[in-house]
């Protein structure tokens, strides 16, 4: 099966799973453009070319994530001691973002006295690629299991089950980083990070709460159903986990105008609005009232009504999927500051 036909069948399956958020119409559907001159970002730029407002300290840090470097970007509000603890909100963009698409979103929540950690995931910004061999490994192993060998970097795909680790590990060196408050950890996800939030909420209980926007979150379909997708995405399971297909160039849009395409089946397996149910922290959904990629019923909505713990709901009017990121971007941040003001505070 080619890339092209398992682009238009992910985007069948997007539509019947409620991973609708996949299908941007056009190119001017994203929040930003990638730089062609520079793959591994997006137009925002590089960290080091970035200058935070004066108000506003930044840093850059570095997270291992299962033997991988992740790049970290750090906001505070310059005016309180930097060896001062504070509660911290933890942020990564939905597909094909990166961490430089929420500087805005950090600076906000900093101006309102949180520190804020965004990260780019494994593959993606400027964080390290995973690799493969590109032929076997030498046995037995030499001494020290150290051997040189030709590597393939893997780079602009989506996986969520490696998404979440990255988030887990985030969160993992948050909870031991001397200016954090590891007692008031807050996350937030767009988009497809929307449902990773709520997933990650579920199974780590330093997260003291969470906010998901315009989040693709999908569940389990009803016993029995059949998934007219499940064929060709374990086709192309198969056919990778018998070496006869790799993983697909970096930012591949196969998709509509996203970049990145999906790996093999696991679109199957990731239903986040399950774990839902898990979810004791105090949770806030914002959905946009004309979300065109997919419906909010099955997911947000759903996924609202399931969470253990404290929960809002808020439909921002008038708007589009991208409109959280464009005309209602601040209205959208000031939702998620005094959700965690409330909380965290």
């Amino acid at each position: 099966m080619g890339v092209g036909n398992l682009g238009r069948r992910a985007a069948m399956l997007a539509m019947g799973a409620g991973l609708a958020v996949l299908l941007a119409a056009g190119a001017d559907a994203q929040p930003a453009r990638r730089n062609p001159a520079d793959p591994a970002t997006w137009s925002t730029g590089r960290a080091r070319d970035y200058r935070a407002p004066e108000d506003v300290a930044f840093r850059t840090v570095d997270i291992m994530s299962e033997g991988v470097r992740l790049h970290g970007e750090m906001f505070r509000p310059r005016a309180v001691p930097p060896t001062q603890k504070l509660p911290t909100i933890v942020m990564a963009h939905g597909w094909g973002g990166v961490a430089a698409n929420f500087r805005a979103d950090a600076v906000q929540l900093a101006r309102a006295g949180f520190q804020v950690l965004t990260f780019d995931y494994r593959g993606w910004g400027e964080s390290d690629s995973r690799v493969i061999l590109t032929g076997p490994e030498p046995l037995p192993l030499p001494p020290g299991r150290k051997f040189t060998a030709e590597v393939q970097a893997i780079r602009g795909y989506v996986d969520p089950g490696e998404q979440a680790q990255d988030w887990f590990n985030v969160i993992n060196w948050a909870a031991a980083e001397p200016t954090v408050d590891a007692e008031r950890i807050g996350i937030r996800g767009s988009s497809f990070s929307g449902g990773l939030v709520v997933h990650v909420a579920a199974h780590d209980d330093r997260v003291k709460a969470l906010v998901s926007q315009v989040g693709s979150i999908p569940s389990s379909p009803p016993p029995g159903e059949p998934n007219p997708m499940a064929a060709p995405f374990r086709a192309a399971a198969a056919r990778m986990a018998r070496g006869e297909m790799g993983y697909p160039e970096p930012g591949a849009q196969v998709i509509g105008a996203l970049m990145g395409a999906p790996i093999g089946d696991k679109l199957l397996r990731w239903t986040p609005g399950d774990d839902a149910a898990r979810v004791s922290a105090p949770a806030l959904f914002i959905v946009a009232e004309n979300e065109e990629l997919f419906d909010n019923r099955p997911n947000a909505i759903a996924a609202s009504e399931r969470v253990k713990g404290p929960r809002k709901l808020v439909v921002m009017p008038g708007i589009k999927h991208y409109g959280v990121y464009n005309e209602k971007r601040e209205e959208a941040v000031a939702l998620a500051v005094d959700w965690f003001r409330q909380y965290l505070k």
